[in-house]
């Protein structure tokens, strides 16, 4: 079960940095609002990180980088370097994961070593997803604030775009690996210093203990043994 949870984290860690490089390269970002006057549906503006595009209705989508990063609105710069930020943060808390595994090669002769490279693997999935959501969050805060501003004209209000989506996404699937990594961190700390555990059963013993119970076993039926024998020889 503990192996399986491992590789639930790196499963989920997988996908949002799958995820994470979606949203770094779609343009959809913000998207045209039909409101008021604007009935032309066949027709759709798309604004990215690093591009925009017109889609037509099933005839073509025509799309063309920015010519000066200056043209970005301040969400969208920094956006730039978050999301870049966080798709090499997500990739490498995937590979220390990886090497933080129980099944892994990686450090098998050094159980504590291990555990701090698991630890810091779910530490840089929560630092990914918190890379992630910022600009996400910044952004859709931004589109949100000018679309109910009466001062902007119904022809510069947008909408929350299909990337905004699948950075939430991104973001929750890599929160979920950082908090199961740190889980399993505390509990190898559990059971390395042999604390006792209750549930609903009661008492239950730790790996520990019961390699001590095993080793007390052992010298007594040793101990029986050698005076069994200190007997016959006496006697003999």
């Amino acid at each position: 079960m503990n192996a399986k949870l491992e590789v639930l984290a790196l499963v989920l860690g997988f996908l949002g940095l799958v995820g994470t490089v979606a949203v770094t390269a779609m343009p959809m970002w913000r998207v045209t609002a039909f409101i008021g006057a604007n009935i032309v549906v066949m027709e759709m503006t798309w604004e990215g990180l690093w591009m925009n595009c017109v889609w037509q209705a099933g005839v073509r989508t025509q799309c063309k980088v920015y010519d000066s990063l200056l043209i970005l609105t301040p969400d969208l710069q920094a956006a730039r370097a978050l999301t870049l930020v966080s798709v090499g943060v997500a990739a490498a808390a995937l590979l220390v994961a990886f090497c933080g595994g129980r099944r892994t090669a990686c450090c098998r002769g050094n159980p504590k070593g291990k555990d701090v490279t698991l630890v810091v693997g779910g530490s840089l999935f929560l630092l990914a997803c918190v890379t992630t959501l910022l600009p996400v969050c910044w952004t859709a805060h931004a589109i949100i604030t000018d679309f109910y501003n009466p001062v902007v004209s119904e022809a510069r209000k947008r909408e929350l775009g299909a990337a905004l989506y699948v950075g939430w996404g991104a973001a929750g699937l890599l929160l979920a690996a950082g908090a199961i990594l740190i889980f399993r961190y505390s509990a190898r700390r559990e059971k390395e210093r042999g604390t006792p555990t209750y549930g609903a059963e009661g008492y239950h013993e730790t790996g520990t203990e019961e390699e001590d119970r095993k080793e007390d076993v052992v010298d007594v039926a040793r101990s029986t043994q050698a005076g069994s024998l200190y007997g016959k020889q006496q006697y003999v």
